[in-house]
């Protein structure tokens, strides 16, 4: 089923473009933060114009608040909390985010 009234390859061609602005962003990164972080928000903007969801890859791979791409140790710390049972990712710009260590033990 289609979401919206957008044609699928469209939709192709959007989900191509959004990898291409993630590789980019990588590339990019430690010799140009700025310009990594305007890749990530076009990729956000053509996500949200054409009601594209990221994979849940994709979606672990940024920061909501600043933008920025995270690489684990030079600009995100990693850290497990065993009381919550999740991991806690703390970026640079003082954001923090939650995911679950197991998401289908904690459903059973």
């Amino acid at each position: 089923m289609r979401r919206g009234n957008k044609p699928n390859f469209l939709l192709q061609v959007v989900r191509e473009r959004i990898s291409i602005l993630f590789q980019l962003a990588e590339e990019e990164l430690k010799s140009h933060p700025e310009r990594a972080r305007r890749y990530v928000s076009l990729a956000r903007k053509l996500g949200m114009k054409y009601n594209v969801r990221f994979s849940p890859k994709l979606k672990r791979r940024f920061c909501k608040r600043c933008g920025t791409l995270w690489i684990p140790g030079y600009n995100l710390k990693v850290r497990v909390n065993s009381r919550k049972g999740c991991m806690e990712y703390r970026c640079e710009c003082g954001a923090v985010r939650n995911f679950p260590l197991h998401p289908k033990a904690l459903r059973e």
